[in-house]
């Protein structure tokens, strides 16, 4: 029996992304499809989402959905089955999906979110002539309060599940706007929407929810606790037997070095020599030495939670090291002016561009031998996945689902040529140069580097074991059983 599943999420690559939310999102019902479950996706009607939709279906008009008018509609893009929320006064701006060019959240996300959660809910009640949704599975805050409006409404009955992608974003607000999100009186409450006496998106969809997924078996262990729970650990522990780790997986059509059309040179692992023209394009497009140092790469949010702060005086020691660096995000200010700073001292040795660029991205991953990643916390991480696909090693911090994906190099690790990449702990500078100083050591080992290369290539990060567990989940969900 097939499995109708309504999917409600802020973003869906490749219409529009801000992280790996959005790869997730556009990936999973490409999987899922192999396992009996037809997806169905709903989301923003950004306008970067509009201007793709070409023909398509009304499904609901709204005059006033929070006090604007809204359309529902249908249309197929890319091949994936969206349910677009058009709402002109929500979503028509210019920006990023959250906020303005400046950084700043839009003051009515609050407003945006309820809006795009309501129409979840409404779906989910069968709005929809000849389709009704068996199960509904959200993503993070954005489209957690769909399983709030769920609970206290007509279709309480359906199984809901809420995935955390990052527990560090919660959607709160204060208190006052409670009346306004139209939830009855007994959903203001400790087992309702209310938060530390403001309102709560993240948390009222984690209470609602009949099952809770994280993006890697380790950062669901890791939420329990003070340090990593961001206030939700009570919560969480309260409901840890409704709790499941299922690792993200990469699509590997995108993300596939023997066939992108991104690079330079395609390559495999045992053409693995073909890297050097991706890596020789690299060092151009970022203004790099020509030479056999190590090279490695950055592709990230420029955040504290990334590290990206231990990345300034990193950099420098790198540098000491011989090696060189390559970077390509944005984010803190003061952190993107360091990063340019520091490559404005050491040109020929680092290369910083602020930003994203897709392409960009796909080259560095090919052209690059190593991608530094020093998260404080890592739910899952796509970027450590998509560099094994590329063999370019992971240098990762050991939290989260890094922890769960790259295989350390120690001594025994590297003569069963089972090592992956380097892992170090704790998430600080000095543990950080000491992984610096393996990585170039190792770098040094041609035969040794290019075994840990090939058998980070030779990992099987796809979709389909994740799929499957997800699944299971929602069948079990819908014979009760979870």
């Amino acid at each position: 029996m097939t499995i109708n599943l309504l999917s409600v999420a802020s973003e869906i690559y490749p219409l529009i992304k801000t992280g790996g939310l959005a790869d997730v999102v556009g990936a999973l019902p490409g999987a899922l499809a192999g396992q009996g479950v037809a997806v169905r996706t709903l989301v923003p009607g950004y306008p970067a989402v509009i201007a793709r939709l070409g023909k398509a279906k009304v499904v609901r008009r709204y005059d006033a959905l929070f006090g604007a008018p809204a359309t529902i509609v249908a249309a197929s893009i890319d091949g994936m089955d969206l349910l677009v929320l058009d709402a002109p006064d929500f979503f028509a701006r210019e920006g990023g999906p959250y906020g303005d060019h400046g950084g700043n959240d839009w003051p009515d996300n609050w407003k945006r979110f309820a809006a795009l959660s309501r129409a979840g809910a409404d779906i989910a009640e069968g709005l929809m002539k000849g389709w009704r949704p068996d199960i509904v599975h959200v993503h993070d805050w954005q489209a957690a309060m769909t399983a709030a409006y769920m609970r206290f409404g007509p279709a309480a009955h359906v199984p809901r599940i809420v995935t955390i992608h990052n527990l560090a974003f919660q959607g709160r607000f204060s208190a006052d706007i409670f009346p306004q999100l139209g939830l009855p009186p007994e959903a203001w409450g400790v087992d309702g929407v209310e938060y530390y006496g403001g309102t709560g998106y993240l948390k009222a969809g984690l209470i609602s929810a009949d099952a809770i997924t994280t993006v890697s078996p380790t950062y669901a262990q890791e939420i329990r606790s003070p340090v990593h729970g961001m206030g939700l650990d009570g919560l969480i522990n309260g409901r840890v037997d409704k709790l499941h780790g299922i690792l993200n997986g990469v699509d590997v059509c995108i993300w596939n070095p023997a066939a992108d059309d991104l690079i330079p040179k395609s390559y495999g692992a045992k053409s693995i020599a073909g890297r050097a023209a991706n890596r020789k394009a690299l060092e151009k497009a970022f203004g790099l030495d020509h030479d056999g140092a190590p090279l490695c790469i950055i592709v990230s949010r420029l955040t504290w939670q990334k590290g990206m702060d231990l990345m300034i005086d990193a950099a420098e020691h790198l540098v000491a090291q011989g090696g060189k660096l390559a970077v390509l995000g944005s984010g803190d200010h003061a952190l993107e002016g360091a990063l340019l700073g520091a490559a404005d001292r050491h040109r020929g040795r680092i290369g910083v561009r602020i930003g994203y660029d897709e392409p960009l991205s796909h080259l560095m991953q090919a052209g690059g031998d190593a991608i530094l990643i020093p998260s404080r916390f890592e739910p899952c991480g796509l970027t450590q996945l998509y560099a094994l696909r590329y063999g370019c090693v992971p240098v990762v911090a050991r939290v989260g689902g890094l922890a769960d994906t790259v295989i350390d190099a120690n001594e025994a690790a590297v003569s069963a040529r089972a090592a992956t990449g380097i892992v170090f702990a704790p998430s600080d500078a000095l543990a950080l140069h000491g992984a610096i100083n393996r990585l170039v050591a190792l770098h040094g080992d041609r035969k040794a580097w290019q075994a840990m290369q090939r058998a980070g290539m030779a990992a099987d990060f796809s979709w389909t074991n994740s799929a499957a567990r997800y699944a299971d989940l929602y069948r079990a969900l819908m014979a009760g059983a979870a």
